[in-house]
């Protein structure tokens, strides 16, 4: 709490606020930390070899084989959703099963398995993409400011 909301509590208040902030449990964030990169890494990591197999036994150069590889990274993320392993992982992991494609794929997923009762229409698509919509939106918006950018370097005579 700043220093400026504190001065506006009476004495109980804050001796409350100072009771409370002793007892929150620790966030072990070194520990988190190690943890996301660990399972982020073992993500990127099957994605990059489901990559090299394509290319490998199917012929699929750098530039193509990525779409197989993110439709099978997709597919495996909704299987373990379906069958309630990603949640466990992402419990453990945290953000590192955000990784953006199959950290996506769970949140869709989720929300359907989440939402089925009410039904097709209203129930899965409604409740599906209130979730997908905005991280499609924020997407685009991203890729617009950074092709916007990458424009402004070129005509100013950079790469």
């Amino acid at each position: 709490m700043s220093n400026k909301k504190r001065k506006n509590l009476s004495p109980v208040q804050q001796q409350y606020q100072d009771f409370a902030k002793a007892r929150e449990p620790k966030i072990p964030i070194y520990k988190n930390c190690l943890k996301a990169f660990l399972v982020g890494g073992i993500i990127c990591t099957i994605g990059q070899c489901l990559n090299w197999f394509f290319m490998t036994f199917f012929n699929f150069n750098e530039k193509t084989a990525g779409n197989p590889t993110v439709a099978v990274l997709i597919f495996i993320s909704i299987l373990l959703t379906g069958l309630g392993v990603y949640d466990h992982i992402s419990q453990w992991a945290g953000a590192g099963t955000a990784v953006p494609v199959t950290g996506f794929a769970n949140t869709i997923a989720s929300a359907a398995i989440e939402h089925k009762s009410e039904g097709f229409v209203l129930g899965v698509g409604g409740n599906m993409f209130k979730i997908a919509g905005p991280v499609i939106v924020y997407g685009v918006f991203s890729a617009f400011v950074v092709a916007m950018v990458n424009v402004i370097i070129k005509w100013l005579g950079g790469m």
